[in-house]
């Protein structure tokens, strides 16, 4: 059923959008990842996932469970509940037997939707903190396109090259929190190259060739 599902929704993507995958060689293919990804829609779970290897899982907000036969459909394709805010940390632990047992898993560590395409600054160390429990490297995603999300919109998304979380803390269910930081930091720098590319420089100020050589 999963894949089924799964293909569908795939087909539905290709048909409303020009869908193109960016990267997916850099998915590793002997374990779970954990894809942290920046957020501009609802589709971004789905979106995502249908190019993503294997199975997969994905929080999402507890008012999403409400509605019996919406709570079905992504519970099939590996939601599970989380309450936004309250600091519950059993869905750590959630998510890292998802990892464990052969789900992949999806962050969006902005913590809510981009209204102008941007990647925010700051970001959230949920993906970090999991990674450093799981052991599981991270995978940055950017997903991109225009303003909206219209039919036949041109959307890449892009899968870039995984962050081994040993490299940045100790692999243990109690990380240094500074360095969960720095883990964080990594992965919304390179999240946030994905999806706006490299900064452009000024070179207004560059002196002259000539002058360089005098």
């Amino acid at each position: 059923m999963y894949y089924v599902i799964k293909v569908l929704v795939r087909l539905y993507f290709r048909i409303m959008y020009k869908l193109r995958y960016e990267g997916r060689d850099n998915i590793p293919k002997d374990t779970t990842v954990i894809y942290a990804c920046n957020h501009r829609s609802n589709a971004d779970p789905p979106l995502l996932g249908t190019g993503a290897r294997g199975k997969y899982a994905f929080m999402a907000k507890e008012e999403l469970f409400k509605n019996k036969f919406f709570a079905w459909l992504i519970r099939s394709l590996g939601a599970f509940p989380v309450a936004r805010g309250k600091g519950d940390m059993g869905v750590i632990d959630t998510a890292v037997e998802r990892l464990q047992n052969g789900r992949s898993l999806m962050i969006f560590p902005e913590g809510t939707r981009s209204k102008d395409g941007k990647v925010g600054k700051k970001g959230h160390t949920g993906a970090a903190l999991i990674a450093a429990r799981s052991g599981k490297p991270i995978i940055p995603v950017g997903i991109c396109y225009g303003e909206k999300l219209k039919f036949r919109t041109p959307l890449t998304v892009k899968y870039g090259k995984p962050i081994d979380p040993a490299e940045y803390c100790e692999i243990c269910d109690a990380p240094n929190p500074r360095q969960l930081v720095k883990l964080k930091n990594r992965y919304m720098a390179d999240i946030k190259l994905l999806v706006e590319g490299e900064p452009e420089t000024d070179t207004a100020d560059a002196p002259k060739e000539e002058e360089a050589n005098e």
